[in-house]
């Protein structure tokens, strides 16, 4: 049974080596975490000292998946522009040796849950490299869609641009499943 939890230090120890190579690292938003490979230090200072890069305050809920063996998953969730009503999931990592079996799935149903029952928004939105397709199955899993607000982006990794397809959920949505 899959469980969530807020972020820890210790955590880092154990997603890091998530990022086998760079191109996981980059497709997991390594560009804002500097270069590869990454450190536990790096991550927590990101985390901790820097709020994940948001300026609010308080803007910034890194999140833990976690089964009876340890932490299985991870991801962050932020508030967009200042609007306490929609929620960007991001930096979504799970650990490798579980890919596949619906941990994924399982980890962001948990935390749209905590979103729209706890945090009371009323959309969550998360992007996804269009070449990444476990993930963007995964998402569509959980019940995510393409966005009909939010426009598709690009972003250069390793040399090759990649489109960032933007998906949404909506409270309603949610609740219908």
């Amino acid at each position: 049974m899959l469980r969530l939890r807020p972020y820890k230090k210790c955590d880092a120890a154990k997603i890091i080596t998530w990022c086998k190579d760079e191109k996981t690292f980059l497709l997991w938003g390594g560009e804002h975490f500097g270069s590869f490979p990454i450190t536990e230090e790096i991550m927590n200072t990101k985390y901790f000292d820097n709020n994940g890069d948001c300026a609010e305050p308080d803007n910034f809920y890194p999140m833990t998946a976690f089964d009876e063996d340890g932490a299985v998953g991870h991801f962050i969730m932020r508030y967009i522009k200042g609007n306490n009503k929609i929620l960007r999931f991001g930096w979504v990592i799970v650990d490798d040796a579980k890919r596949g079996k619906g941990y994924g799935k399982e980890m962001l149903r948990l935390g749209l849950d905590y979103a729209f029952n706890i945090l009371k928004v009323d959309k969550v939105t998360i992007g996804v490299f269009e070449n990444n397709a476990g993930a963007y199955h995964c998402y569509l899993s959980a019940g995510f869609r393409p966005s009909t607000e939010l426009e598709d982006s690009f972003e250069e990794i390793m040399g090759e641009t990649q489109r960032i397809v933007e998906l949404e959920l909506t409270k309603e949505e949610f609740i219908k499943e």
